[in-house]
């Protein structure tokens, strides 16, 4: 890597850390300690049952072997394991506007793992395409969150498709322990068959019982709605396949738009029938809001 490209690298990194610290405020990390923490516990001890106590808590191994009963009895963990896995694809680069659907993933992985640096957790990362690209595993500090900021913005990957299942499967091959795991993607998927709908859905529902897991969707506006700008060539950034298509046409572009709508109802209908929090975000508005916003709509839940 040549002095102008690492320095422009590091300035860019600098002013998302400084831009997102700016965000990070106490209220935000307020509402990401409330949202995570205490979800998770760790076994601390057995101890004699009382009158009282959760039965559902009696360990039975320990019991049958003291002739009366006992209960495990657990802690809440001191500190969490944040894993950001993002999607680093061929379609994460587009951007109509400021800024590509890659970069905003790097903002928004960069507010979450510096409201976990100043709460103590841990900060891990896997990018990922149609396999992983690259594993960083979790630890403390900002100099780590430097990493893991770069990282996503400027890591080269070998491939350009898309294949979730691959992701959380090896997410809950290397988190044994119950952590936080947000998954960062456009969820564009290369191929879109049963099959890999199938293995995503069964995907989506192991991690989601190992572990606390959120799904972030980015996306463009024009890929949901197309410009009039006349014979348009659109290219598949992650198959190579090129479409023209006559954007002048009314009709095109109502067709165009009821596709894409098709396709995010399908994508939260799966998340809706998992159980699992999504939350959308648009490169061309502001994240911090709906972020809050997502997190205010948890804590009231678990009230």
């Amino acid at each position: 890597m040549n002095a102008d490209r690492t320095r422009e690298m590091l300035r860019k990194v600098r002013q998302i850390e400084i831009r997102t610290n700016r965000f990070v405020t106490d209220s935000l990390v307020g509402h990401y300690h409330s949202v995570f923490k205490g979800r998770g516990m760790d076994f601390d001890e057995v101890r004699e049952y009382e009158p009282g106590d959760d039965v559902r808590a009696i360990d039975w191994n320990v019991t049958a072997r003291a002739g009366r009963p006992f209960i495990k009895k657990f802690v809440e963990e001191r500190e969490l394991t944040l894993l950001l896995l993002v999607d680093i694809s061929a379609s994460g680069q587009f951007g109509s506007v400021d800024q590509s659907k890659r970069e905003l993933a790097a903002e928004l992985a960069s507010v979450l793992a510096f409201s976990a640096l100043r709460n103590q957790d841990k900060v891990g990362l896997i990018l990922f395409t149609d396999q992983i690209e690259q594993y960083v595993p979790p630890k403390k500090g900002r100099r780590h969150v430097l990493r893991v900021l770069r990282e996503i913005l400027y890591f080269t990957p070998t491939s350009r498709g898309t294949r979730l299942s691959t992701v959380l499967d090896f997410a809950n091959d290397i988190t044994r322990r119950r952590a936080v795991v947000f998954c960062i993607s456009d969820f564009q998927f290369g191929d879109d068959s049963a099959q890999t709908q199938l293995e995503f859905r069964r995907a989506l529902q192991r991690t989601h019982r190992r572990h606390d897991l959120v799904a972030v969707r980015i996306h463009d506006r024009h890929e949901a709605a197309l410009p009039d700008v006349g014979l348009l060539a659109i290219e598949d950034a992650e198959t190579g396949e090129i479409l023209e298509i006559d954007t002048g046409k009314p009709k095109v572009r109502e067709q165009f738009a009821h596709f894409a709508r098709l396709q995010y109802d399908a994508l939260r209908n799966a998340f809706y029938a998992e159980g699992i929090d999504h939350l959308n975000l648009s490169t061309a508005d502001p994240y911090l809001a709906p972020l809050v916003q997502f997190f205010k709509s948890r804590e009231r839940r678990r009230q």
